[in-house]
């Protein structure tokens, strides 16, 4: 009688020496597309990325290359620009010297800014602007929900189509997946236009899902834009009982700003697989007035080169003289930035830090501990507000105020498709300031508690993991 000796076996049929060899290939692809691609990574990430591939690579290797570019275009030669404009003499020159370096448009002056305090202030500017539309409308956003404030401007918007008005969406196909298809049907019917950007399927970036558009712009006849970190739904401007509405910052622009706006929108809609507009649909061309507000538009993402907001953001660490305000609902800093507003902290600059006491997502909630306490140990405040704060604001000195949609996040900062606004002008930081300042007072301060070990080991692998793809 035959006896069948039962050995051990590898996984998959494979050899050690196979498998050894597959988990090569793998690093040598990551090495390659890496490099050939210019996708430079912060160490974290890229040890995320090494150590996925040794463990897992049958699971490491093809999640990478769906999900690791996470740039498109690629550095220029740059000429360093040292003009500042006379009126603006109490800009802070680190920071108009260095956003001329990058490839961001210049600063203009506009006609006007008008923030809005509130959900309802908000609600009520945008649909304001639909209204008055003459020749078209670009709307681009993270989140179009299926409840009421989806469909008011649903609504809003199929009228403006039916009228002649010509109307683009181009809705984030991850975000905006609940999106109601009998609205986006009857705003195609009316003549208006809809693109998702980058869909799961079918995807004119090759499967690139990792990388979202969370911008958010509504632009109308290249003359006014409304902008700012407010999505589309309900919870951003509506107040429900026992539910008030989030608290957030937008606001809306006049002037040269706009066509700006509307050739940004344009850039993502062609990413997105869309056309040009057709020759009637114009846009009027609008100069920087000679006074008036200065602002610049500090977009970032794959299509850029740069890291835009984040090398503001680690200038200003190092650059500032005596204050830094943060705003953000979701707080996740690499090393490098955390250790500059470590290092401003201890050398003198006094950093303020706001967040909500606990946010819509409890996996950034665990991922902000070690920040957190490590930033209260420089020296910095912390303070928590009792609500869901989803605004994201920037002051440095009271020179520089940056507002619009990017979270202090490894994906907002490294990944996402985002726009922030740079306000140069006293009027507008000091609102911005005085806004925050107002909120302020309704928040405690945070006090550093030492993890236990099962907590400690968490928070590290959500922060390392959770947020570096």
């Amino acid at each position: 009688m035959m006896v069948q000796q039962v050995g051990s076996h590898w996984p998959f049929s494979l050899s050690p020496l196979e498998h050894g060899a597959f988990v090569f290939a793998g690093l040598l692809v990551y090495v390659l597309v890496t490099r050939i691609g210019h996708q430079r990574r912060h160490p974290s990430a890229a040890i995320a990325w090494v150590l996925l591939i040794m463990v897992l690579p049958y699971f490491g290797v093809p999640l990478f290359l769906l999900l690791g570019t996470r740039k498109f275009a690629r550095a220029v030669p740059r000429v360093r620009s040292e003009v500042i404009p006379g009126d603006l003499a109490d800009a802070p020159r680190w920071a108009v010297q260095l956003l001329a370096t990058l490839d961001v448009q210049p600063l203009v002056r506009c006609e006007s800014v008008d923030f809005h305090a509130d959900g309802a202030a908000s609600q009520q500017a945008l649909f304001t602007l639909i209204e008055g539309a003459q020749q078209r409308i670009d709307l681009c956003t993270y989140v179009l929900a299926p409840d009421e404030v989806g469909a008011a401007l649903s609504d809003a918007l199929t009228r403006s189509a039916a009228r002649g008005v010509h109307v683009r969406l181009l809705l984030d196909a991850i975000g905006s997946r609940v999106t109601s298809r009998r609205q986006l049907r009857a705003l195609r019917e009316a003549g208006a236009t809809v693109r998702w950007f980058m869909p799961v399927l079918h995807n004119p970036r090759q499967g690139r899902t990792n990388l979202r558009s969370h911008r958010k712009l509504v632009v109308v006849d290249g003359a006014q834009v409304w902008s700012g970190g407010r999505n589309l739904a309900a919870e951003y401007f509506i107040d429900r009982p026992g539910a008030p509405a989030w608290v957030d910052l937008s606001f809306v622009v006049r002037g040269a700003l706009a066509e700006q706006a509307h050739l940004l929108f344009e850039q993502d809609w062609q990413a997105a697989g869309g056309g040009r507009p057709p020759s009637g649909a114009t846009v009027l061309h609008l100069q920087s007035a000679a006074s008036g507000v200065p602002a610049q538009w500090v977009p970032s993402g794959p299509d850029h080169a740069d890291d835009t907001v984040y090398s503001l953001l680690l200038a200003g660490a190092y650059q500032a003289g005596h204050s830094i305000v943060l705003v953000t609902p979701y707080f996740v800093p690499d090393d490098a930035l955390l250790s500059a507003w470590c290092m401003a902290c201890r050398r003198g600059v006094r950093l303020t830090l706001l967040i909500p006491v606990r946010s819509n997502h409890r996996l950034a909630d665990w991922a902000r501990e070690r920040a957190l306490r490590a930033l209260a140990e420089a020296g910095g405040v912390v303070l928590l507000y009792p609500a869901m704060l989803h605004a994201k604001a920037v002051v440095i000195d009271g020179q520089l105020a940056l507002c619009g949609s990017a979270n202090l996040d490894g994906r907002s900062l490294f990944i996402n498709y985002e726009l922030m606004t740079a306000f140069y002008g006293r009027e507008q930081i000091a609102w911005i300031s005085d806004w925050i300042e107002r909120h302020a007072r309704l928040a405690t301060i945070y006090r550093a508690r030492t993890p236990s070990l099962p907590r400690d080991v968490i928070e590290g692998v959500v922060r390392a993991v959770g947020f570096q793809l």
